[in-house]
């Protein structure tokens, strides 16, 4: 008896050792693709600003974004991920081919369809959304539209993309999938840039106009990315189209209620750029908010991204494994030792954006047409936005484990909760307290805490406990690690902008002292404190990095 327990404990070990590694090295893949997508952002703000242009960009970006998070990769991966997995675990592999070919059929079929009627539709669709731009500024609202019309076949590529990801994670293969949005923001870039400022004046199309084909063809090329992977594992696209199939089945079964708690959360955003673009600023009048939320969510994506994602993709598979051979407590460690890496990493991640949001702002983007004022408007959205960071990024843990369980009813459920809260959040932050955009950031966080606080509750009571005792005194021990580095490095930041004053390089030196503090003071603290996490993060992050490094010197 002895024996089973401890064999049974060495293997839910190695199950959580394998999710760490695999999330370290979607981390590596992930953060590249963050730092690309951010240079993306950077040649954007410097020939766009955050005037009138690219807020009609953003806003013609996010129209079928909204669709893609609500089909692609929302419910649809939340549905098809754990049940190609476990076609793959429990089944041969041809069965699982046929899936994943009745699947990307059904995509080709419906979401076609639904960028046909997205680009129909697209005055009314803008209306929806920004009917004060009809009235404060036609120009705006004009060009919104044609840019969600160019924009609107993004979603097909992206909806495939987003199954070749699921079946490369499911495979265990998770740097390539990871990369494929690499792919997208190089290739969107060159190419926009390309049409927009070359070629554009020969083919009649304004810069703003060759961004937005950029977006399209960078869809074109994340989803090529990762054919070649597919293709190594055994899988090549036929046509096929049987939704009486038991595993279409499933999908369809699982993907109703994901749809409708994923549109409990485009619902929110939907509301929130419907806030944004009736916020009036001192300064820039109508101008300005949706941009600068925009700026300021894009470095939230960097350890949104690079924990939260990469470390939910790598722990669903795992644990759909788990729930395949009935092994709840492999289920449960795995998951408790997920959730406990998100904390140790988006925490002091919070606190830092926070405190030096100002220079990370200013040294990145601050050229050309973002101005000192648009640091500053973005440097606040970001701090609001950092207070829901870790409860954003376990959310990404936590929503799919509902799904591996077959419950999708819960989280869609919590979800259009979150619609109430947001819109009493966000009426009070923006009309009561005059808080503008930040109050919508704030909004936003507010939404992402609750959700992650109720979704955590009633796992816990499902499975039988995830080990919250322990979660809890590490989440503990690493808030107190967090608050000790941001002292530290506030302390930093104020000397290093005491010594240079505001010349143009304090920005870039503040974080070039304030950041390795930080890392230096928060490593100290949590070696101290003797938090448990601290090790698996380091081995997950730094391990594959030194063992590459170690094979090529042996080569």
């Amino acid at each position: 008896m002895t024996a089973s327990i401890s064999l049974a404990t060495n293997t839910t070990n190695l199950t959580s050792e394998n999710v760490v590694r695999s999330a370290g090295i979607a981390s590596i893949a992930v953060l590249t693709s963050r730092i690309s997508g951010l240079m993306r952002e950077v040649v954007l703000a410097r020939q766009f600003g955050a005037g009138e242009a690219y807020d009609a960009f953003l806003l013609g970006f996010r129209i079928p974004n909204l669709t893609r998070d609500l089909f692609a990769e929302g419910a649809l991966s939340s549905a098809f991920v754990p049940t190609f997995t476990h076609y793959l675990s429990t089944r041969s592999k041809r069965e699982a081919a046929e899936l994943s070919n009745l699947v990307a059929t059904a995509i080709i079929v419906i979401v076609g369809l639904m960028c046909l009627l997205g680009m129909i539709f697209s005055p009314e669709i803008v209306d929806l959304l920004a009917a004060n731009w009809r009235q404060t500024a036609p120009g705006k609202f004009e060009l919104a539209v044609r840019l969600t019309r160019i924009m609107f076949p993004f979603l097909l590529l992206v909806a495939l993309a987003a199954q070749a990801m699921g079946m490369l994670n499911a495979c265990n293969q998770f740097g390539v999938p990871a990369l494929s949005s690499t792919a997208f923001n190089i290739g969107s870039l060159a190419i926009g840039l390309t049409l927009g400022f070359w070629a554009g004046p020969h083919l009649g199309i304004t810069a703003i106009e060759g961004m937005a084909f950029g977006v399209v063809i960078g869809g074109m090329l994340q989803l090529a990315w990762q054919l070649p992977s597919l293709w190594r594992h055994g899988f090549s696209f036929r046509p096929a189209l049987d939704l009486s199939h038991p595993g279409m089945r499933q999908i369809l079964s699982l993907m109703g209620p994901a749809i409708l708690g994923n549109a409990a959360v485009q619902v929110n955003v939907a509301v929130n750029t419907w806030f944004a673009t009736g916020i009036f600023d001192p300064v820039r009048g109508y101008d300005g908010s949706v941009s600068w939320l925009a700026y300021a969510f894009r470095f939230m994506q960097l350890p949104l991204g690079l924990f939260g994602v990469a470390i939910g993709t790598a722990t669903l598979p795992a644990i759909t494994r788990s729930l395949s051979s009935n092994d709840m407590e492999e289920f449960r460690r795995t998951l408790s030792r997920s959730l406990g890496l998100v904390f140790l990493l988006t925490v002091p991640s919070s606190v830092g954006l926070a405190v030096l949001g100002r220079s990370i702002i200013g040294a990145i983007y601050e050229r050309g047409r973002f101005d000192s004022y648009d640091t500053q408007q973005t440097a606040i959205a970001l701090s609001c936005y950092a207070v829901g960071l870790a409860g954003y990024a376990a959310l990404k843990v936590l929503t799919p484990a509902f799904y591996a369980m077959k419950d999708a009813r819960t989280p869609m459920i919590i979800s259009f909760l979150s619609i109430a809260i947001n819109y009493a959040a966000a009426s009070i932050l923006i009309h009561r307290l005059g808080l503008g955009h930040a109050g919508l950031a704030l909004s936003t966080s507010a939404v992402a805490l609750f959700g992650f606080i109720v979704l955590f509750s009633l796992l816990r009571k499902r499975v039988g406990g995830i080990y919250g005792r322990a979660l809890l005194a590490s989440f503990a021990k690493i808030t107190l690690a967090a608050a000790v580095m941001g002292a530290a490095v506030f302390l930093s930041s104020w000397g290093v902008r005491t010594l240079l004053g505001d010349a143009w390089y304090t920005n870039m030196a503040d974080l070039v002292v304030s950041i390795p503090f930080g890392l230096a003071v928060f490593y100290a603290t949590s070696r101290s404190l003797k938090i448990d996490e601290l090790e698996l993060a380091t081995n997950a992050l730094v391990g594959p990095v030194l063992r590459r490094f170690g094979r090529r010197m042996l080569n």
